[in-house]
């Protein structure tokens, strides 16, 4: 169980312990927008019970901000409750969804001593059947919800949702507070820091930032995180183009980071290089 707690007029934000993940509602005249719906059926039925319990109406839509399981395994257990509400996701996290879900699944299935084993080998993958490529806008009645696709970083389809009359935006995993930026197999380290370029354009100096994974943060907090994950683009296009191998890069620069949370970080940055700065040896 989880308090939503309302962080602007009509905006609600639950923060559950499990991988300390964030779930959002967003309130209109026709109904609530879930955004994030947590990482099996199990969890999300307790989300379902949490918003039952706050009273502020029925969910009438879900967005999911990538797909990532823990964000996006719920969607069956929301459609269960709410009915074929549609679930709404930049394409290339509908695409990476269908493509990998079932790798989460058989990652706890050889995790037997997970307390969690059970929950996601019961959950059904539920993929976005409402995807977009740039922007799109969900209306609500009285308000309009904005999603937009702000370019690859986390993920190659991180959306960030902005609810303008109220100045707030749900970042997803393109920000986090509670734990540095996770840089997984799936990131684009080099396209991040413009990638969040364009969410600092979203914001005010007195934006609320609701991150994917811990408590709501401002401009300021962006803007520092943006200019630690564009640290570490610049390190690594640094020791490329002085012939650093990837395999050295680590114990080679200072980071923004702890260095052992960045070995994908630096392996799918040199990955990504631009041809021309490309030099040997790399590996």
């Amino acid at each position: 169980m989880a308090d939503f707690t309302e962080v602007a007029a009509r905006v609600w934000v639950a923060r559950y312990p499990w991988f300390d993940v964030n779930v959002t509602l967003v309130g209109g005249e026709r109904g609530l927008l879930l955004v994030d719906t947590h990482g099996s059926a199990a969890a999300a039925r307790e989300v379902v019970a949490d918003v039952r319990r706050l009273g502020a109406g029925e969910v009438v839509g879900v967005v999911n901000t990538h797909w990532h399981f823990d964000h996006t395994f719920g969607n069956e257990a929301v459609r269960g409750a709410y009915g074929p509400v549609p679930v709404t996701a930049h394409e290339d996290a509908a695409d990476e969804l269908a493509r990998r879900g079932e790798e989460v699944r058989q990652r706890y299935a050889d995790s037997p001593d997970d307390p969690h084993r059970d929950d996601v080998l019961a959950t059904t993958v539920v993929v976005p059947d409402d995807t977009f490529s740039s922007a799109k806008v969900l209306d609500l009645g009285d308000r309009a919800v904005e999603l937009v696709h702000p370019g690859r970083g986390h993920t190659a389809g991180d959306l960030v949702v902005r609810v303008p009359d109220v100045d707030v935006v749900l970042a997803g995993d393109q920000v986090e507070e509670s734990a540095p930026p996770a840089y997984g197999s799936d990131c684009f380290p080099l396209a991040w820091p413009h990638s969040l370029d364009t969410v600092l354009g979203l914001l005010t100096s007195g934006s609320v930032v609701v991150p994917g994974h811990g408590a709501p943060v401002d401009r300021a907090f962006v803007e520092q995180q943006r200019n630690e994950i564009g640290l570490v683009a610049q390190n690594v296009l640094d020791l490329a183009a002085r012939g650093v191998p990837a395999s050295e890069a680590l114990a080679a620069a200072d980071w923004p980071f702890d260095p052992d949370l960045l070995e994908q970080a630096v392996l799918r940055g040199y990955e990504h290089l631009p041809r021309g700065q490309k030099r040997l040896p790399l590996a």
